[in-house]
């Protein structure tokens, strides 16, 4: 038998140690995590152990004590309980919108028609992997996830915050006014609003250079597109 140790608080480590010789994966589980901690030698014929991956503390957990099982090719090998204590808010720390080609945080009036970048950035744990954004600017609703290539990596986000974006058209045919822009959680929770200036002519986009019914002999079209794709519920949001 070996022993499991966990060691800090907000980001525990876990080992194990005094595994027999020849000993090669360590698999922990736990209703805590989100999925199973790996663990594999310090390096060959090491009794004690590195992290190989982990995803973290399940999100929504209450507070409370857990087990915690370390398995080695189906046999129990270590057994440990451990306090979680409960998660604190996220907090919104940046929920701006600005043109697709050219943006920036800075506020600044939109134009109709205008392709946009949506930024929302959430310090602490992060919301799931999408969030919805609502506003009567677009035509439907728009989805900004994390690891978008819309991401445009600001400093501004450094030290552990969560970045969800995307981008969507403005559309036409919206009036000139201010406007409110909703972000919305995957439970349906509003957890930010921001607002957004609609002024000026609308862009002008052309005509589509496929023209319907027309088919050009020993030729095809192929039309392609490119879609962009760490916990609690409690936010804060911004006001106007």
């Amino acid at each position: 038998m070996g022993r499991l140790l966990v060691s800090g608080d907000s980001e525990p480590e876990f080992r194990v140690e005094g595994m027999a010789p020849g000993w090669d994966r360590v698999e922990v589980t736990s209703p805590a995590l989100d999925k199973p901690i790996i663990l594999v030698p310090l390096k060959k014929g090491a009794r004690e152990s590195r992290v190989l991956g982990w995803s973290g503390i399940r999100s929504g957990l209450r507070a409370g004590t857990y087990p915690f099982t370390a398995t080695s090719h189906g046999r129990t090998v270590a057994t440990v309980s451990l306090k979680v204590a409960a998660e604190g808010p996220a907090e919104i720390r940046r929920f701006v919108i600005g043109p697709q080609k050219a943006f920036s945080d800075a506020p600044a009036p939109i134009r109709p028609g205008t392709d946009v970048r949506v930024i929302l950035t959430v310090q602490g744990p992060a919301l799931g992997d999408s969030l919805t954004v609502r506003s009567p600017v677009f035509s439907d609703a728009m989805t900004i996830t994390t690891n978008s290539a819309d991401d445009p990596g600001c400093k501004c986000d450094d030290g552990g915050g969560t970045v969800y974006a995307g981008h969507a058209r403005v559309r036409e045919d919206v009036p000139e006014g201010r406007y409110t822009l909703t972000a919305v959680s995957d439970h349906g929770k509003r957890i930010a609003k921001q607002h957004v200036t609609i002024a000026g002519a609308p862009v002008e986009h052309g005509p589509s250079w496929i023209v319907p019914g027309a088919v050009a002999a020993g030729a095809a079209l192929a039309v392609g597109g490119v879609i962009a794709v760490r916990r609690r519920s409690r936010t804060t949001a911004s006001s106007e």
